[in-house]
């Protein structure tokens, strides 16, 4: 899915926009989880969480309005802000 995402990202600004505020949330979520410890800011870091699934929500509704993918589209949050953080790393 990130990569049919991605390739429509090129032709639409809009689009690029949101993938880029979405890989900034998922870059925040992904170092609170690396720095969280035990209980220690479990309340925020759920939070963060939530703030990243919504920005991950919106590409993907805004994806299917414009029928780039498909209706059908479910995913963890974990593993798709794993897949757009190691996506942000490649050169």
């Amino acid at each position: 899915m990130l990569n049919t995402v991605k390739e429509a990202s090129k032709s639409d600004n809009q689009l690029a926009r949101l993938l880029v505020e979405a890989k900034e949330y998922v870059q925040v979520y992904a170092l609170a989880k690396q720095r969280q410890k035990g209980c220690d800011g479990m309340g925020e870091l759920a939070t963060m969480k939530e703030e990243c699934r919504d920005v991950i929500d919106k590409v993907i509704h805004y994806s299917q309005e414009k029928k780039y993918i498909s209706q059908s589209v479910s995913y963890d949050i974990d593993s798709i802000a794993d897949e757009i953080e190691s996506d942000r790393e490649a050169p």
